[in-house]
């Protein structure tokens, strides 16, 4: 339930001038701050007895995400505009320095992915060939094209958190960048208002509908399900 403007100008003057500042605001707002508003510490190494080994699969980090691709608790984040792998080390470099900016009485940060749980094996150094695959080094998360890496919420602006979490989009090993609820809901819509009016006739899709050429017998079925918008874990954002 909103408060008139009036209402609420009053009500952060009295709190500025009382003890009561910053929480009586936050829940006019209906902003709640959980107990423990930082990030997690997040482990090495996944809490299973027992890892089976597994081939790369890259599709895991292929075409757009279907999961958390939409926010829950924060008004901004950290969106994937590509594909990879995530090493324990990101999942550091993120928790350190979004906690270091992080005001824990009016704001929050949550995880949206898991943490890291896909095996990667390595062979020692100077090993021959054969013998089998090699021993566990280390552990990755795989993120997908689309996804939400990391939420931020609590009484604050945009522009308060921007800078922190471009300069951890900009460390990560794919292409991201901060976004709020409203700024991806415009791009949303600017890219779904360019497809909808493209002027250009011969687009993807329809080439590869109408078999123009024989051109799909040189495509996978990856790129004819998904109109060629995607190549491995890469996003073609040009492309209509």
């Amino acid at each position: 339930q909103c408060l008139p403007l009036l209402d609420l100008t009053f009500l952060v003057m009295r709190c500025i001038d009382s003890d009561c500042w910053p929480h009586t605001v936050l829940e006019a707002l209906d902003i709640s701050i959980p107990d423990k508003p930082r990030l997690k510490f997040i482990e090495k190494t996944p809490a299973v007895p027992k890892v089976r080994r597994e081939f790369k699969n890259l599709r895991d980090i292929r075409g757009p995400s279907t999961e958390g691709t939409e926010f829950t608790e924060g008004q901004y984040g950290i969106w994937a505009l590509g594909g990879g792998y995530l090493h324990w080390g990101h999942f550091e470099m993120m928790r350190l320095t979004i906690n270091r900016h992080l005001d824990s009485k009016t704001m929050f940060a949550v995880w949206r992915i898991p943490a890291p749980y896909k095996p990667i094996t390595r062979k020692s150094f100077g090993h021959r060939m054969g013998g089998g695959k090699g021993a566990i080094d280390h552990y990755v998360t795989a993120v997908k094209c689309g996804c939400l890496i990391v939420e931020v919420g609590g009484h604050c602006e945009f522009e308060e958190v921007e800078h922190f979490l471009n300069r951890v989009a900009k460390k990560l090993p794919f292409p991201a960048q901060a976004v709020s609820h409203q700024s991806l809901e415009e791009m949303r819509q600017a890219e779904e208002e360019r497809r909808r009016n493209n002027q250009n006739p011969w687009t993807f899709e329809r080439i590869i509908t109408s078999n123009m050429l024989g051109i799909r017998k040189v495509l996978s079925p990856y790129d004819v399900h998904l109109k060629g918008r995607y190549w491995g874990k890469f996003f073609l954002k040009d492309r209509v």
